[in-house]
């Protein structure tokens, strides 16, 4: 009876490691889904000044499409060399897509540079441009050493499916928090849009550290980071 049991073990262990396999949600399939649907009628809201409408359909499509979905195994360049693998990071990631012509909002890399600082012990901060290795010169010196820099471009073969899986997509400047698993825990648009004429600096890095720091919470488990929400004056 024992080897009867045995055998059937042996026999059905393939299949179950086949059906786990196939049961991995990847977030590149996931985001294909309802794909078209989604852009055409963003499209149409942002044209209509229906941004209510367009952050709903971007909302609802991270809620129920792209959450708890596995992050790809994507390889990004490093602008200060090597690679950087997502499946080799054994903790939690906030990447955060950028294109050296989109500008910043006032104050939020500074707000990333002192979040990275406080808390690059417990997350990997990994930021990716959407240029070639020449264009990151300047803006790579913006970050500072806590903050993985990296790029890719449509020019680079290697990039082609970040490409198409992430910026043909969601679009940027995006944020994607991940466990230390890489399962997608929320997806956010960044930068806090501020009227420069009516903001401060101090107001705008404040809204943006908050706005990150918020994001890191969903990740970031057993700390108390609410509590360090700096005060909007």
């Amino acid at each position: 009876m024992k080897r009867l049991l045995l055998l059937t073990v042996i026999l059905l262990f393939p299949l179950l490691c086949h059906s786990q396999s196939d049961s991995l949600h990847y977030f590149s399939d996931a985001i294909k889904v309802d794909l078209k649907q989604y852009k055409r009628e963003s499209a149409i809201a942002y044209r209509k000044g229906d941004f209510e409408r367009g952050k709903f359909l971007f909302d609802s499509l991270v809620e129920n499409r792209l959450t708890g979905t596995r992050f790809d195994e994507f390889v990004f360049k490093k602008v200060r060399g090597g690679k950087f693998r997502f499946s080799k990071e054994k903790k939690p990631i906030i990447l955060i897509t950028y294109a050296s012509w989109c500008v910043t909002s006032p104050g939020e890399i500074p707000a990333l540079n002192k979040l990275a600082k406080r808390y690059g012990r417990d997350v990997k901060f990994v930021v990716v441009f959407w240029n070639r290795r020449h264009d990151m010169k300047k803006i790579a010196r913006k970050f500072n050493h806590n903050i993985t820099v990296c790029y890719a471009h449509e020019t680079y073969k290697n990039d082609e499916s970040a490409i198409a899986a992430i910026k043909h997509t969601l679009g940027f400047p995006t944020s994607f928090y991940l466990d230390e698993d890489k399962n997608i825990v929320d997806i956010r648009r960044c930068g806090i849009k501020l009227s420069p004429k009516r903001t401060t600096y101090r107001k705008a890095y404040t809204l943006n550290y908050n706005s990150y720091l918020d994001g890191l919470s969903t990740i970031v488990l057993g700390k108390e980071l609410v509590k360090e929400t700096i005060a909007v004056k």
